[in-house]
């Protein structure tokens, strides 16, 4: 003879079993809004504005950098997916998820075209400002990951001489391929960091370009950082330029967003607020890895999304240098970007979150 409980509890496992997904998502995420809602309830929040309390029925959460996921945001809570749109992973407390059960997903390599893009943005202004062309430069490249690669390859395809610089790579692969930094900056006439954001381990990166390192560099050489701002020592880099040591130096991440340094700033040939990444596809890319995440961690229908709106593209070997030259400034205006914040720095943050997503053209 059954009991009333009895009768109840299929009714009730039932319920729990259809229960959707609760998910707590960066508002300024692009083409993600209607995507999850047939399977899951999510709130969009500005996130930086996140906050533990948003987080007590959360069963994952879609993030960016500006969201910091540690203990203070986490703990207590049913979290057990974190997916962040970035490749970096630096504002996600990674030990504490791995100590907690707490799934990481990032976006790696989503925006390598678009940071390929503004780093020969800013290379082809250079060369026009300065009247030099790639077989007359050195280029180095301090990180040959996803986004490295890139550089490094259209380097090379654009006449650029090209020094790889990577320690962990070089340790693991061949160090015939990879040059020490010591050696890149003595030889590089530009050099950019494509490197994530270490400040333990073996080959540490926080505040890895400081005193030593820019006064190694060559005499009235570049420097262009599109990484992660810590990666800089501020005060070393304004010692480089207030000494003329460096020509130039392009900023796009820095220190203390969105408060940034404006001595730096104002030294600065071209500063843009933390947007080299930020292309159409780049971004689709992005929330495209996300969903797939979150689909693959709750069984959807959702392991193959991309936005139908964005039109994938391809790299484009065949592109010339003077090629470049002309069409970059129809796809992206790396001079005008820069005025935007020079203007008026206090709208950093503004100008990136509504940013214009620029379409990759190679």
């Amino acid at each position: 003879m059954c009991t009333q409980n009895q009768f109840i509890y299929p009714d009730f496992i039932s319920l729990i079993m259809t229960q959707k997904p609760h998910i707590v998502a960066d508002c300024a995420i692009p083409f993600l809004q209607g995507t999850l809602e047939p399977y899951a309830t999510v709130d969009y929040l500005q996130g930086s504005a996140i906050t533990h309390d948003d987080l007590r029925k959360a069963d994952a959460l879609i993030v960016r950098t500006r969201t910091r996921c540690d203990a203070a945001m986490l703990e207590g809570t049913p979290v057990r997916l974190i997916a962040t749109a970035t490749i970096g992973y630096d504002h996600i407390d990674s030990t504490y998820c791995a100590a907690h059960g707490i799934e990481v997903v990032t976006a790696a390599g989503c925006n390598a075209r678009g940071v390929l893009q503004y780093v020969m943005a800013a290379l082809a202004l250079c060369s026009l400002r300065d009247h030099w062309s790639p077989t007359e430069r050195c280029l180095g490249v301090i990180g040959v990951g996803h986004v490295g690669k890139l550089v490094a390859l259209f380097g090379e395809h654009f006449g650029f001489k090209v020094l790889c610089c990577d320690p962990p790579r070089a340790a693991r692969e061949s160090a015939a391929a990879f040059v020490t930094q010591e050696e890149l900056l003595s030889q590089a006439d530009i050099v950019t960091c494509h490197v994530p954001l270490l400040r333990e381990g073996p080959h540490p990166t926080f505040h890895m370009a400081g005193a030593r390192f820019f006064d190694r560099m060559r005499q009235g050489s570049l420097f262009i950082n599109s990484s992660r701002g810590e990666v800089v020592e501020d005060e070393a880099l304004i010692h480089a330029l207030q000494a003329q040591k460096l020509s130039h130096a392009i900023i796009d991440t820095w220190n203390h967003e969105p408060a940034i340094d404006p001595t730096l700033h104002a030294l600065c040939t071209y500063g843009t607020p933390h947007i080299a990444g930020y292309s159409l596809q780049g971004k689709a890319a992005g929330t495209a890895a996300v969903v797939r995440a979150l689909s693959r961690h709750f069984g959807w229908p959702l392991t193959q999304w991309y936005p139908s709106e964005v039109t994938p593209t391809r790299a484009n070997l065949d592109l010339t240098w003077e090629e470049l030259l002309q069409r970059m400034p129809q796809y992206f205006d790396l001079e005008q970007e820069s005025l935007a914040l020079r203007n008026d720095p206090s709208q950093f943050e503004a100008l990136r979150n509504h940013y214009t997503y620029r379409t990759e053209f190679f």
